[in-house]
């Protein structure tokens, strides 16, 4: 289990990007408990303030996925994260593997960052 996350590359407008996150997060239940942190009882996603950065480039790969409870959790981030400023890197819906089956959501900052929210539902 991960304790907590910064996004690695960081983020060029500090309060833009808490903006972005506040919206976008609390589908999963997370809000901002700090400046710069977001989590439940404490912070556990951290972004960090990169001043002049370079826009992440979008064939870095770099994605952080976060764990929806169910899959109407997955759908309210990814519309979250739209009507905050984000773009879509994959809408909701079902990712099958030769394993496991589950739902997820792709979404892009606006600096570049890569985040993902995913649940595996019953059936």
């Amino acid at each position: 289990m991960i304790d907590h996350i910064s996004v690695a590359f960081g983020v060029s407008d500090l309060e833009r990007s808490a903006r972005f996150y506040e919206a976008t997060l609390a589908p999963l239940g997370l809000s901002r408990l700090v400046t710069i942190g977001f989590g439940k009882t404490y912070p556990e996603f951290w972004i960090n303030l990169r001043q002049g950065m370079a826009r992440i480039p979008l064939e870095s790969g770099n994605h952080i996925c976060l764990r929806a409870k169910a899959t109407g959790d997955v759908d309210s981030f990814h519309a979250a994260a739209l009507a905050a400023g984000g773009r879509s890197d994959g809408g909701p819906g079902l990712r099958p593997h030769d394993r496991v089956k589950y739902y997820a959501a792709f979404v892009i900052d606006p600096d570049g960052n890569r985040i993902e929210a995913g649940t595996f539902p019953a059936g």
